[in-house]
């Protein structure tokens, strides 16, 4: 029995912006998603820096936007919104990610989400590891509740969640920079990110960009790769599962699709999930998961050979280091040695030229 629906279309740089509309017209988005509410852009920043299928790729902000207004999406209902983490800014990763022009063009208000107002929420339905790894309280953005919301991930591997996509990007919108508390227990964390989104939006809705996708040591330090897909559901679990099956893995072996499908949070099972659009069944991208120094370092800490130093380096006045290190590593030693090479070597693509005229 089908229970969910997952839209995948085959695209080029030449129409991608189309194909983003014909994408949302697979699933007629508008009879879920009404135009009468305001509905939250949550965007993807994994990097202040650009790197290819890293964060949200601008042809993705800009088909989505474009065929929001286009069905009668008022601009100033539309927010979007990227949170900040230990190592990332999201008023920076806005300019060189090239959103900002976008968002601009269409007047569409950008809401860095450490300057909004957040609030302490008593939830009714029961979380699994959040309240224990928060015990003063769950905190989230005040704004987010009772709206609709659209994450935009891309198609890429994570050393601590094996993929990430839809559910993930919900990580870096409801908990606040110190979300990194929560990467020992990453899977029951996803499980209660689901939880929290069932009860505060009215509508999830997810549009996946796989046109470049990240394979190896996500959700940075990855090797682009060309792919030519992009994905819509209303079913964060079936994208998730989806885009994990075209990566090449057991999405019901990835702990937190499989939690997900087990309580009934959405389809995990690509079994019982529709494929609208293209004939995805033999597609297999071969991808696998690896860990990049920082997170291997940040594993042995939290579940390692060195766990008896998890309390002293993670969790008092001496963790400033970490986020000190991560910087240095990824931002001056990784990125100009190993990641220009790269991303000289994607902009030669016809995704790099169509990257370079936002």
């Amino acid at each position: 029995m089908i229970k969910s629906k997952v839209a995948v279309l085959k695209t080029k740089p030449g129409t991608v912006v189309e194909d983003y509309s014909r994408l949302l017209d697979l699933l007629d988005y508008t009879k879920v998603l009404s135009p009468e509410s305001d509905t939250l852009l949550k965007l993807n920043l994994s990097w202040t820096k650009y790197y290819p299928a890293c964060s949200s790729q601008p042809w993705q902000v800009h088909g989505v936007i474009r065929k929001l207004l286009k069905d009668g999406f008022a601009a100033d209902r539309l927010l979007a919104v990227e949170n900040k983490t230990v190592v990332t800014d999201p008023m920076k990763g806005a300019r060189n990610n090239k959103w900002l022009p976008i968002l601009q063009r269409y007047e569409v208000k950008y809401i860095p989400l450490p300057g909004v107002n957040w609030i302490k929420y008593d939830f009714k339905s029961k979380l699994t590891i959040l309240p224990k790894i928060f015990p003063e309280g769950i905190v989230i953005p005040e704004m987010f509740i009772g709206k609709n919301i659209i994450h935009f991930p891309t198609v890429k591997t994570h050393g601590h969640s094996t993929t990430t996509g839809s559910i993930k990007n919900s990580f870096g919108g409801l908990l606040r920079e110190v979300r990194h508390y929560c990467h020992k227990y990453i899977h029951e964390t996803l499980l209660d990110l689901m939880i929290i989104q069932k009860e505060i939006h009215p509508v999830v809705f997810a549009v996946m960009d796989g046109t470049v996708a990240g394979d190896g040591a996500g959700p940075r330090t990855m090797e682009p790769k060309v792919k030519n897909y992009i994905l819509a559901s209303f079913d964060q679990v079936a994208i998730d599962a989806v885009a994990a099956k075209m990566m090449g893995f057991n999405p019901m072996n990835i702990g937190y699709i499989r939690m997900c499908h087990d309580r009934k949070l959405g389809v995990g099972d690509p079994s019982e999930i529709g494929i609208v659009g293209e004939d995805i069944s033999n597609v297999n991208f071969g991808f696998k998961t690896k860990r990049s120094f920082v997170i291997w370092g940040d594993q042995m800490l939290r579940k390692g050979c060195l766990k008896f130093l998890e309390k002293a380096a993670l969790h008092s006045p001496l963790v400033f280091w970490a986020p000190l290190a991560s910087n240095i590593y990824h931002d001056f030693i990784w990125y100009p040695i190993i990641g220009y090479p790269k991303i000289e070597k994607f902009f030669d693509t016809e995704w790099g030229k169509l990257f370079l005229k936002y």
